[in-house]
């Protein structure tokens, strides 16, 4: 139980506040059992939302505010932090991750390796430090997600997160907006490098020379005789041997960053592959759904790095491939000429190219200014056995004219077409 008047920082605490399960800084999910923290956003603050909060039953909110059950602190993110820090001190073990794509992928491999607890979505600060304050006293490892869009953001969740274990799953483009460049990139994420066990997957390798690898071929944690076809993804690691149903070259290897993991944490490895296969990332980030026509989601995200990923992936499948690409975002003045390198990639690797949105006419041959358009060429193509990658950043919005909170974007392609392909 988190309980008010057991608080590692100095606070004014209201009688009626009293013990939660767990703790938000997102007020709609605070309720009986959830305490809320109400910090500053870049939009607003949470004090507008405390009242909405105690509506809901909050047993108490972190706040500076005069309120009911308030637990009353000068600044309530440091209040947060310094909470965060003190319970993630009690863990044993912590594993940081971070990349220019695969973070979510080889974090949900990770923890199901070592049976650890993590956040299955987010990954900013204020999440990853509610996500502390509920967990780091448990007997469980920890698995975070580490994040990045800015220059210092890293040192500052590695000082929030304290991993002893920390890894970078690859280095590219993203976020150039706020980092400004790849070479920045390389120095703000290799930040985490500063933990005691340190692991980089291959791509990354060259970036971080001397840092321990992982992968396949040529990697110091190697798994073996990798097979990918449609049905999945098939190795062995140090003897043991690991069916990933439905996976591509992106979830082997952050299985064998798992594997390593467990390895290394002194845990049954047959045991630990077998929990592997049952892994589910979240929606959007290579999910395949099989059928008549397969399609695989991947608009969660995305960056010129993590699409060719994906267009490698797409092209192991048989059957006619066809790529759906949408914008991808933050990208500062090399946009248009990522784009264009993304479409060439595209082109080489699927048989129908798709473009949608900005940059429609550079991501594929057949380009289209909104989802909409793009559907009412794309769904009358579909043949049965066809293979569907659908990608783009998630703030593409689904016509030029809607605005992004609405979240539709092109996941409402995804919808679209598995709804078309029950017709075939």
């Amino acid at each position: 139980m988190l309980d008010p008047r057991a608080l590692p920082f100095a606070a004014t605490v209201h009688p009626d506040a009293c013990p939660a399960t767990r703790l938000t800084w997102d007020s709609r999910e605070a309720g009986p059992d959830v305490a809320f923290a109400a910090l500053p956003g870049e939009a607003t603050h949470g004090n507008r939302f405390v009242q909405q909060a105690l509506d809901a039953g909050a047993p108490f909110v972190i706040t500076d505010l005069d309120a009911p059950r308030a637990v009353r602190v000068p600044d309530a993110w440091a209040a947060l932090k310094t909470w965060a820090q003190v319970e993630r001190i009690k863990n044993l073990l912590v594993v940081g991750i971070t990349g220019t794509a695969g973070k979510t992928t080889a974090k949900s491999y990770a923890a199901a390796a070592l049976e650890a607890a993590y956040l299955p979505v987010f990954n900013t600060q204020p999440a990853i430090a509610c996500f502390l304050v509920e967990h780091g006293a448990g007997e469980r490892p920890l698995v975070v997600e580490m994040g990045i869009d800015r220059l210092g953001e890293m040192n500052e969740l590695v000082g929030l997160v304290r991993p002893d274990v920390g890894v970078i799953t690859s280095i590219g483009a993203a976020h150039l907006d706020g980092l400004g460049s790849v070479g920045n990139i390389v120095r703000e994420k290799g930040g985490i490098l500063e933990a005691a066990t340190r692991l980089v997957g291959m791509q990354a390798g060259p970036y971080y020379p001397g840092v321990p690898t992982y992968g396949f071929e040529g990697a110091t944690h190697a798994g073996e005789n990798l097979r990918l076809n449609e049905t999945g993804a098939f190795f062995s690691f140090c003897g043991v041997n690991v069916h990933l149903p439905r996976a591509s070259r992106v979830q082997a290897e952050a299985a064998v960053l798992a594997l390593t993991l467990a390895q290394q944490a002194g845990l049954d490895l047959d045991a630990a592959a077998e929990r592997l296969a049952e892994v589910q990332v979240p929606g959007g980030r290579y999910r395949v759904h099989p059928g008549t026509v397969t399609v695989i989601d991947d608009a969660y995200n995305a960056s010129p790095l993590s699409v060719q990923v994906a267009l490698d992936a797409l092209a192991s499948h048989t059957g006619r491939r066809i790529s759906v690409l949408g914008r991808m975002l933050e990208l500062s003045d090399t946009e248009q000429a990522l784009h264009a390198q993304v479409g060439e990639y595209a082109r080489q690797k699927a048989d129908l190219t798709y473009g949608v949105g900005n940059f429609a006419a550079e991501l594929g041959e057949h380009a289209f200014q909104s989802v909409p358009e793009l559907l009412a060429a794309l769904l009358p193509e579909l043949k049965r056995g066809d293979v569907v990658l659908v990608k783009a950043s998630r703030g593409v919005s689904w016509t030029p004219e809607r605005r992004l909170q609405e979240g539709v974007g092109l996941d409402g392609v995804v919808a679209a077409l598995l709804a078309r392909r029950g017709q075939l």
